[in-house]
């Protein structure tokens, strides 16, 4: 929302006409570039000659240079406070106005912001310290944001306080979330108690860090005072993963308890309950201790009889392997060989398998990319021979911020699942990421399990984020194992048991007589052939919606979809193109019925309010009641849809449970889908091929149905009787128009 004061506030920034202070949008919104803006402007104030976004050592200490140990009332600089007071407004306080003074609303809200910081008893009474003033000109919030907790915001407050007069140590932000600058101010804070001096203490978890921590006592319940400010440190790092501790300072049994708990989730075993390194380790770095033992691993060089071997000796159980190379030139042959997942699993091991065909560019993430993976994904799993039921770990590697996860990754998933959905949810979809992308995917329903990419550990994602829930594997250090033949590199993983790999295998050699995509530069001459089937049958557009160019395009659009249903389902993919170029026409008709269809439902809804709450007079019903209608791309009724796919679950063709067509809820929520989603209404049609298939008998191979046989089924599409059977023989000469070009494209 637009804020006035924030407007004056970005008017006064283009009021400089100073070379590298940028001009801003002026439309009342707080942003980046705004605080940068002011960051540079007063850089110029102070006499800076290059400017930057960065409000580094340099403006710290030109700031206490010029203005002592705070700017205030004495101060008597009319642009420094005016950015002051730009960023009290940015920051959501009452600047005083920009009227160049530090008037005492400006006393108050510095105050305040300082209070909301948690510094106001560092740094008392209504001036601009120059770490508070760094701390104004940022986007940091100081009260509590979204979802975020006052039990974070606390120790986040309480972290400021405490630690704000070291050198190094800045406000951090105290919007109840954990974040990497939350993380590296707790990092600080342990480095001052254990004695760090500021010429010392980095914020990182490094070899000096990690010695001081190994050399304190162990912390467990009863221990003494002394350790008061260890314990509450400690305290601050399980919540901030996301564990509910008190956060007092002391080691209670409780404490340990969930201590305990966390050491289970993480597998820090045996799970005692103390404050140890380990421990430590894992609440503060994504690698946690990454010489603790792993019984998982994964790489890119082929498991041999001799590598095997060295992996079993030295404590490995599961491996990791790519199913595919990557799709780029030169790529290094890193996918699963043959006869390798036998050898694996005579070694005793078993295989969690990876597909990675790219995943480190942000141009691979969309939906397009999610769609085409999913076939590749089913039909190399299948190829090597993974069980129904197996994890596939597509891989997002490269650190995707939060904005890209929401845009680009969520997206790509979201297609991936789909489409996965529509070839039957034969394997569960899993993903390797850092800890925020697999957790936002698991949130999203997208992803069953968790391969954990902790050993980068500088990500954005993996910093400040706890381990995701549904963790499976948790990469966190590279490393070599064996000697001589039985050498080899590999990225050692913890792994929680939610996967146990495969140790069984069922491979399908390829499949010739499968349908492939269609070739694009014969669109013209299908196009052609099936106008010319329409014209010369008379079956022109008269009552018509669309004419059979419009329609072709529609399946030659859909092309990727209709291949990998007709690839997953081992069935013709003319038997889906007749059907939805056919249908796709629609009578002119139909949108009117549709429309009555939406306004039974609409009607049902306002009933059904109106029966819990009745108020007035009950809706009145419409005229003309329909409660179903043939609908979408293919003209689907969802009552055909619901049956058609009660009958593809108890085949096992799909998952899930049976629905109940007679629900009016459930006809409601399937037809609504059925009409506004193409890509589900068009892969509803192969299951109501395969219903049809059972209910006139035909049980051949989809592959090799006879011209009866593709008579019966696709005249069941359109019921019984006289009709259907003209319905049949017309659907079977666009079969052999689709089919022509089928042919020659698998040969």
């Amino acid at each position: 929302m637009a804020d006035e004061m924030v407007e004056l506030a970005q008017r006064f920034i283009n009021s400089y006409d100073v070379a590298g202070i940028p001009q801003v949008e002026v439309n009342g919104r707080t942003s980046w570039k705004v605080m940068h803006a002011l960051t540079r402007a007063l850089q110029y104030e102070l006499g800076i000659t290059e400017l930057s976004d960065g409000f580094g050592p340099t403006t710290l200490s030109a700031l206490r240079s010029r203005f002592g140990a705070c700017v205030d009332g004495s101060t008597r600089h009319g642009n420094v406070y005016r950015i002051a007071q730009s960023g009290l407004y940015c920051k959501g306080y009452d600047g005083g106005g920009i009227d160049a003074s530090y008037n005492d609303r400006v006393v108050d809200s510095v105050i305040g912001i300082k209070s909301d910081m948690g510094v106001g008893g560092a740094f008392p009474g209504g001036g601009l310290e120059p770490k508070v003033f760094k701390a104004l000109l940022t986007m940091d919030p100081y009260v509590r944001v979204g979802d975020g907790t006052e039990a974070v915001r606390g120790i986040q407050r309480w972290l400021n306080g405490r630690y704000v007069g070291r050198r190094e140590f800045f406000v951090c932000p105290c919007d109840g979330h954990f974040s990497r600058d939350v993380q590296k101010a707790l990092v600080f804070a342990l480095q001052y108690e254990i004695g760090m001096g500021d010429d010392t203490a980095n914020g990182r978890f490094g070899p000096g860090t990690q010695d001081g921590v190994r050399s304190q006592a162990l912390l467990e319940a009863g221990s003494a005072d002394g350790a008061r400010q260890f314990v509450r440190l400690f305290q601050a790092a399980m919540r901030f993963n996301g564990w509910d501790v008190a956060f007092d300072g002391r080691y209670s049994q409780a404490l340990a308890h969930t201590v305990a708990e966390f050491q289970r989730f993480a597998r820090l075993l045996p799970a005692h309950g103390g404050g140890d390194f380990r421990t430590w380790a894992s609440l503060l770095v994504s690698t946690g201790d990454p010489t603790r033992p792993g019984t998982a691993c994964d790489g890119i060089t082929e498991i041999t009889e001799k590598r095997a071997q060295a992996l079993r000796a030295a404590g490995y159980t599961t491996v990791g392997r790519y199913l595919t190379n990557a799709a780029v030139p030169n790529a290094r042959n890193k996918k699963i060989q043959p006869g390798e997942l036998a050898t694996i699993t005579a070694g005793g091991l078993s295989v969690f398998p990876i597909y990675q065909t790219n995943g480190g560019d942000r141009e691979y993430f969309n939906p397009h990319q999610g769609a085409r993976d999913a076939l590749a994904a089913l039909e190399a799993a299948r190829g090597h021979g993974f069980l129904p039921g197996t994890t596939l770990y597509f891989a997002v590697d490269y650190d995707a911020v939060d904005e890209e996860v929401t845009s680009l990754v969520i997206p790509r998933f979201r297609a991936l699942a789909a489409r996965m959905h529509a070839y039957g949810s034969e394997y569960r979809i899993g993903v390797y990421a850092p800890r925020n992308t697999c957790s936002r995917l698991a949130r999203a329903g997208l992803t069953t399990a968790s391969f954990v990419s902790d050993m980068s550990t500088g990500y954005s994602g993996n910093l400040g984020f706890p381990l995701p829930g549904n963790w499976a594997f948790d990469q966190i250090t590279t490393l070599t194992v064996g000697t001589g033949a039985g050498y080899i590199e590999i990225d050692k993983n913890i792994a929680s048991g939610r996967d146990p790999g495969q140790n069984r295998f069922a491979p399908r050699g390829p499949d010739t007589l499968l349908d492939v995509d269609f070739d694009r530069a014969r669109q013209n001459d299908l196009t052609t052939d099936l106008i010319r089937y329409i014209e010369d049958n008379g079956h022109g557009s008269i009552g018509r919606l669309r004419g059979p160019h419009e329609c072709a395009t529609k399946v030659v659009d859909m092309d990727g979809l209709i291949t990998g249903l007709a690839r997953s389902l081992r069935m013709r993919k003319a038997l889906i193109q007749a059907a939805v170029f056919w249908e796709y026409q629609a009578d002119r008709t139909d949108p009117g019925v549709d429309l009555l269809v939406a306004t039974y439902f609409t009607w049902r809804e306002q009933h059904e309010a109106w029966e819990r709450h009745p108020v007035g007079d009950p809706p009145v019903p419409p005229l003309v009641i329909r409660e179903d209608s043939s609908t979408g791309v293919a003209q689907i009724f969802a009552r055909t849809a619901i049956e058609a796919r009660n009958h593809c679950v108890a085949a096992g063709v799909v998952p899930g449970a049976p629905l109940d067509p007679d629900d009016w809820h459930v006809r409601r929520d399937v037809w609504t889908r059925l009409r506004n989603d193409d890509d589900h209404n068009v892969s509803t049609v192969p299951l109501v091929h395969l219903h049809s298939a059972a209910r006139v008998g035909v049980t051949t191979d989809r592959l090799r149905y006879s011209d009866a046989d593709i008579i019966a089924v696709l005249a069941r599409y359109n019921g019984t009787g006289a009709e259907a059977q003209n319905y049949g023989r017309r659907a079977l000469d666009l079969h052999r128009v689709f089919e022509k070009y089928n042919a020659a494209q698998r040969s």
